[in-house]
């Protein structure tokens, strides 16, 4: 995503900071940039293990970013450690981002920003004519079913700042789109493959039904999903597929 996207980062002055957190770092892609891009100091703090182990590993034959274990709602960080604490895509899968946020607040002296799609908003275009609208359906159950609000960026993200009392905020819209077409990437091969055999959609089937999504309608789609899945593998050996996803993201940054 940072590859083509890093205007989007320009409210958070990194020229200019000299300590930042990354919450919720995951396999620290935003570690990375974050410290590219500024002369200070970046720390990634994750409550996963195994995704820290990932960036330890990655950063064998880099500058490593040094990561702690930690809770992004119960930082293991002094009051006003970091002049920024910044997060990707963590809002949306807190059953309290406002707590996460709070914390946040605590542990920087000046600004806090998040970086989050909306997931209700993504669009598809596709040469497979059924792909875009079974996409649409399988997010919408999807959405329907998961215990969080994977739809946080934009407006509620920009409420939640405004409850916990930062103050300046701003929240800007970009767009990321991601191609798939020929020369196809193994990734792109994997993903065809587990369309056909239903088993990206398996993976969900626990939160799709959890909502209005009956065990039937999973079945009927995902018959349809497998069939779909099909003709992407025949156009791909034609060399024909094209997809293209674009998915609507949102920084807000406030300040303490």
């Amino acid at each position: 995503m940072w590859a083509d996207s890093r205007a989007a980062l320009a409210d958070l002055a990194l020229d200019s900071r000299e300590r930042v957190l990354d919450a919720g770092c995951g396999t620290g892609e935003l570690s990375r940039v974050l410290a590219e891009e500024t002369a200070g100091e970046v720390i990634g703090v994750d409550a996963d293990p195994a995704l820290l182990t990932h960036v330890r590993d990655q950063a064998a034959n880099e500058d490593p970013v040094p990561v702690v274990a930690g809770d992004a709602t119960r930082l293991p960080f002094r009051d006003d450690a970091f002049d920024l604490v910044v997060c990707q895509a963590l809002l949306i899968n807190l059953p309290d981002p406002a707590a996460a946020i709070r914390e946040f607040a605590r542990v920087s002296s000046d600004l806090v920003a998040a970086v989050e799609p909306d997931n209700g908003d993504v669009t598809v275009t596709s040469t497979v004519t059924t792909e875009a609208a079974l996409d649409q359906r399988a997010r919408e159950a999807y959405i329907d079913g998961v215990a969080t609000d994977v739809t946080l960026g934009g407006p509620r993200t920009h409420e939640l700042f405004e409850a916990v009392g930062l103050t300046g905020i701003e929240t800007r819209a970009y767009h990321h789109g991601r191609t798939v077409e020929p020369p196809y990437s193994q990734t792109a091969l994997e993903d065809a493959r587990r369309k056909a055999t239903g088993s990206a959609l398996a993976d969900r089937r626990r939160t799709m039904t959890a909502g209005a999504c009956s065990d039937e309608e999973f079945e009927r789609l995902r018959e349809e999903w497998r069939a779909m899945g099909r003709t992407v593998i025949e156009q791909m050996s034609d060399r024909e597929y094209r997809r293209e996803e674009v998915i609507p993201f949102y920084v807000t940054v406030g300040r303490v």
